[in-house]
């Protein structure tokens, strides 16, 4: 009775929580378990304890993926995005823990000095200097009048701030990491001094592994112990089978059937380029003369002794059959030397923003320069310095050597090889107006142009069916005895694995971008043992979960490839250590049936031993090491060691170490990536990115 009479009291307070709850899952059904529950998932991350929001996060993303556009995929974003997110804060955090901020005149100050306004006519007054006026009547203009702008200098300010903030910071570092003269001198002598030696070398691999061996709680005691090296992330392996969808033997005979079908109309019709249009070709018309050695070799003697008219075919082409009809023959050479005087004009391609002739001044500017050399061709040179906007071919006269057909721009392509050497003329191209003058031809052989008509060679909708049905045969056998590999070994078909697939991957080894399947293998609901098929673009794939690694320490059947070898060689350095007895070099090398070994002019800049390859803590050990005292039982790479230092040759000193400071503070100066690397390993950061790209 007492908790009914509980519940009488707070009914109302029960109705507004179970109201506001059944409202949540009306918006979107899957926020009902997580209104109850105190982990939300309406953040991305945490840093510190500081929240990282789905809005912040999503409205970053978009601003990114605008300015990218299709060159970045969603997942390579997420993490650009992630990234820059996790350095604002990081640097922010830091400069407020320092007392340190960047206000609003310093950002107001990096704006204005930016070369890019600056620089720009827009902002400058009568006399050519900037207004610092009339870009802030700019700005008020634009944030009143255009949001998109707007929103673009917002941007733009804010990465000025962000850039601000880590400079000011990485400056405030870099500033502390000096270093002192003898520093210097310590590391003038370090780099420059050099060991002669003696040493026994006895290789890890004189013990068999048969002889030692490694058990899983060894391997387990080694990764607890070194923890910090065997973190690991979540992550999942999968194996899969993959069903291509490729054309048949017959699919590629009836395309081929297909394709010579047309050979009779095309050798009668009187415009290439509706005709190939109006069948459907998968080939567009190419206007572009071709040489020989330019032409599928399988039938390029044949095309050549044709003649205008004439249709060759089918042939077999980077998966195409294709027919080819000549429709021009000409003599031309292959390759060709020029010289040209670059008038650009407003709106042609790569032109200077100081550039503000019309077309019509260029095309008369061009005529007029056209007519000088006509009359006088010595002064191309130099009017090409003066005039030509191509300034690299300017300042040598506005000379090109020896280019081949495909080199230049089709219109100045044409003018070259179809004219004659010495020919002089104006040519417009995308890039302006150029005055050529032929400089030279060479290899003057027949060129052809060819219209070809071409069907891609894909596989015929029996095929695709075909390779459907195996798929899900596959699969459904799968779904009832979950044998994946012995179903799979018994079809013949191979499977291929893909290890430790993490959480935000996108790319599955073998299949490519298939953020699909990593999404499914990292589903709430998806264990170890589950199977699912996936249509891709040109192949089916039945993939199998085959194991699941929580985030924390790596597992020791996983960490056994790597510490296995470890402890392995820590073992048959002490089976070695036993045969290290003797007192001298010679008794030692003696008993472990080996020789003296020397080694001159060893340095710890490279630290290799003739015989033992690359062993710098066997070398560090040596520059501290007494002359010609003998030590035994050094662990190194490779093996165990003895060795005795017979002489150390120490470098020339220098009147000061001014030289080897700087360069010490300048390694340590540009080292603000490792710095920031270590405050981000040092603080508190949470990635939830996966509930956003995670299907559960």
């Amino acid at each position: 009775m007492a908790v009914l009479s509980k519940i009488r009291e707070r009914s109302m307070f029960l109705i507004i929580i179970i109201g506001l709850a059944l409202f949540a899952f009306v918006l979107d059904p899957s926020t009902l378990g997580d209104f109850f529950n105190s982990s939300k998932v309406n953040e991305v991350g945490e840093i510190n304890g500081e929240s990282i929001s789905r809005q912040e996060f999503s409205a970053e993303l978009e601003a990114y993926k605008q300015q990218a556009g299709s060159r970045v995929s969603e997942m390579q974003a997420s993490k650009t995005v992630w990234d820059n997110i996790l350095r604002k804060k990081i640097y922010q955090n830091q400069l407020t823990e320092a007392g340190i901020t960047v206000g609003e005149a310093d950002v107001w100050n990096e704006l204005i000095n930016a070369p890019s306004v600056k620089g720009s006519p827009q902002f400058q007054n009568e006399a050519g200097l900037f207004d610092e006026a009339k870009f802030k009547q700019f700005l008020a203009d634009t944030k009143e009048q255009n949001t998109e702008m707007w929103s673009a200098w917002s941007n733009y300010m804010n990465q000025i701030r962000d850039n601000a903030e880590r400079n000011t910071y990485n400056n405030l570092v870099a500033a502390g990491l000096g270093a002192s003269l003898k520093e210097g001198e310590f590391q003038y002598f370090a780099d420059n001094s050099k060991l002669n030696t003696q040493f026994v070398y006895v290789p890890y691999t004189s013990i068999a592994d048969s002889l030692v061996t490694v058990s899983k709680g060894e391997v387990e005691a080694y990764v607890n112990k070194n923890a910090n090296n065997f973190k690991v992330d979540e992550s999942r392996d999968i194996s899969y089978v993959k069903f291509n969808i490729a054309p048949t033997t017959d699919d590629e005979n009836t395309i081929r059937g297909e394709v010579s079908e047309f050979i009779t109309d095309f050798k009668t019709a009187s415009n290439d380029k509706e005709f190939l249009s109006e069948n459907d070709s998968d080939t567009n018309l190419d206007d572009n003369f071709k040489f020989e050695s330019t032409v599928n070799q399988v039938i390029a003697s044949d095309i050549f002794k044709g003649s205008k008219g004439d249709v060759f075919g089918p042939y077999k082409e980077q998966g195409y059959f294709k027919i080819s009809k000549i429709t021009a023959v000409t003599k031309m050479p292959d390759s060709a030397k020029a010289s040209h005087i670059l008038i650009p004009f407003v709106g042609s391609q790569r032109t200077a923003a100081d550039v503000t002739r019309t077309e019509d001044e260029a095309k008369k500017l061009a005529d007029s320069i056209l007519n000088v050399v006509i009359r006088n061709k010595s002064k191309f040179a130099n009017l090409a310095k003066d005039f030509s906007a191509d300034k690299g071919s300017a300042e040598k006269g506005g000379f090109y050597d020896w280019f081949n057909y495909t080199r230049m721009t089709p219109a100045f392509r044409d003018f070259v090889f179809e004219g004659k050497n010495g020919d002089i003329g104006v040519v417009k191209t995308p890039f302006g107006f150029h005055v050529i003058k032929i400089d030279g031809q060479k290899n003057i052989q027949t060129a052809l142009k060819l219209a070809t008509f071409g069907r891609q060679i894909v596989a015929s909708e029996t095929t695709e069916n075909e390779v459907f049905q195996k798929a899900e045969q596959f699969a459904l056998a799968t779904s009832k005895d979950k044998k994946f590999f012995a179903l799979a070994k018994e079809n013949k078909y191979v499977t291929k694995p893909a290890i430790g697939l993490k959480v935000l991957d996108e790319n599955v080894p073998g299949l490519g971008n298939q953020r699909q399947i990593v999404s499914w293998a990292f589903g709430k609901d998806t264990k170890p043992g589950d199977f699912k098929r996936f249509d891709l673009e040109g192949s089916h794939v039945v993939a199998f979960v085959t194991s699941k690694t929580e985030k924390g320490l790596m597992s020791a059947a996983k960490a056994t490839s790597t510490v296995k070898p470890i402890l392995l060689n820590q073992k048959k350095a002490k089976l070695i250590a036993d045969k290290f007895n003797g007192s001298t070099l010679q008794d030692i090398a003696t008993e472990n049936k080996t020789s003296v070994r020397n080694g001159n002019g060893v340095t710890l800049k490279s630290p290799t031993l003739s015989g033992a390859g690359s062993e710098p803590k066997v070398v560090g050990a040596m520059f501290n090491a007494e002359l010609n005292k003998i030590y035994k039982n050094i662990e190194g790479n490779r093996g165990v060691y003895a060795f005795s230092v017979t002489s150390k040759e120490l470098p020339t000193a220098l009147p000061n170490y001014e030289s080897a400071r700087k360069a010490i503070s300048k390694t340590r100066k540009n080292k603000t990536f490792v710095m920031y690397e270590a405050i981000k390993k040092a603080l508190d950061v949470q990635d939830y990115r996966a509930n956003l790209y995670v299907g559960n």
